[in-house]
């Protein structure tokens, strides 16, 4: 149960190496499939950890190995979110920027097949923000956190009597 297979700094390196790994896999894949979690999407992050555990413990089952592999993987996020709080170019390529789905009504459709946001993810979030159609929204931005926050434009006194 103490008894380790492999050295000890071994777990911390391929714990940091798993973890730089995941984290430049998981930028690669987009902001929506961080943001918004499918069935499908836990299916993967389940299936993830199941496959890089070897990695990380080079078959070593001990409990002394899985309490420094964990504490390796907390200690790396721990650090880089201080780093991304203190580096504003490390936070923009970690986190990602911002992006403005519609701009004025228009929506950007390159970006949103960037985005592999479809149509009916659009709707919706206009929906859950109580607009109907597009054309009522002043803009409407893809958050770092992959969630669609949506502002609507000021409606005129004439927009309010056509009504």
């Amino acid at each position: 149960m103490l008894a380790m297979a492999v050295p000890w700094w071994e777990f911390v390196v391929r714990g940091v190496a798993v973890y730089l790994f995941l984290l430049v896999f998981l930028r690669i894949t987009g902001r929506r499939q961080t943001g918004q979690y499918a069935p499908f999407d836990l299916v993967l992050l389940l299936i993830l950890s199941n496959a890089v555990q070897n990695s990380m413990n080079a078959g070593d089952n001990s409990l002394i190995g899985g309490l420094i592999s964990a504490s390796t993987l907390i200690a790396c996020h721990a650090l880089l979110s201080r780093l991304t709080y203190h580096f504003a170019s490390l936070r923009k390529l970690v986190n990602g920027k911002p992006m403005v789905l519609i701009h004025q009504g228009l929506v950007q459709p390159n970006l949103m097949t960037q985005e592999q946001i479809t149509a009916e993810d659009l709707a919706a979030a206009l929906r859950s923000n109580g607009c109907l159609n597009a054309h009522d929204v002043e803009r409407a931005t893809i958050e770092t956190n992959g969630q669609i926050t949506v502002v609507l434009r000021k409606r005129s006194a004439a927009d309010l009597g056509e009504a």
